[in-house]
């Protein structure tokens, strides 16, 4: 079997085919980190804003513990070509009336499993990006996809790719 040649990157294009494996992924897995062990779980984001992803929780599970104690998680989005995107972040727990509000409003299954949105159980979290990489099937190589400040409008500023894997 020959190996496959990955199509060549445009740093221009990398916001966009990173949001493009985000959107696909209806199930990324979380890793959080108890103690010394990675822990590693798929989720299903309730809200997705750029690179900024809301994860809904029950406040007796093991990760609202993990992240209480160690807010750096991960998610890992694969699409169907096996295209993936790793997105660093910090988790947060989101305050914010209007925000849980919304969330809410537009989750016909958090309503369903919780009853209130005053349920002492529902924890929702707000994962900030503090890195996110693309890779392309078989490249064996990420790329540093720009958001945020420092980057342009478009956040198409500043890609550039990391060494080969190992």
């Amino acid at each position: 079997m020959t190996k496959p040649t990955p199509q060549p990157i445009d740093p221009a294009g990398l916001v966009d085919l990173a949001l493009a494996v985000i959107q696909a992924d209806r199930f990324p897995y979380l890793a959080t980190v108890s103690g010394d062990q990675p822990c590693l779980r798929p989720v299903s984001p309730v809200r997705t804003d750029g690179f900024t992803v809301y994860v809904a929780n029950l406040r007796s599970y093991h990760k609202t513990a993990e992240i209480e104690a160690n807010p750096k998680v991960e998610l890992g989005y694969l699409d169907e070509h096996h295209n993936q995107v790793r997105l660093t972040g910090v988790a947060e727990v989101v305050t914010d009336r209007a925000v849980l509000q919304d969330v809410w409003d537009t989750n016909p299954l958090l309503r369903q499993y919780l009853g209130s949105i005053d349920n002492s159980e529902f924890v929702l979290y707000r994962i900030g990006p503090t890195r996110v990489r693309y890779m392309q099937e078989w490249a064996l190589r990420y790329h540093d996809v720009p958001f945020g400040p420092g980057a342009d409008s478009q956040g198409r500023e500043r890609g550039r790719a990391t060494p080969p894997l190992q």
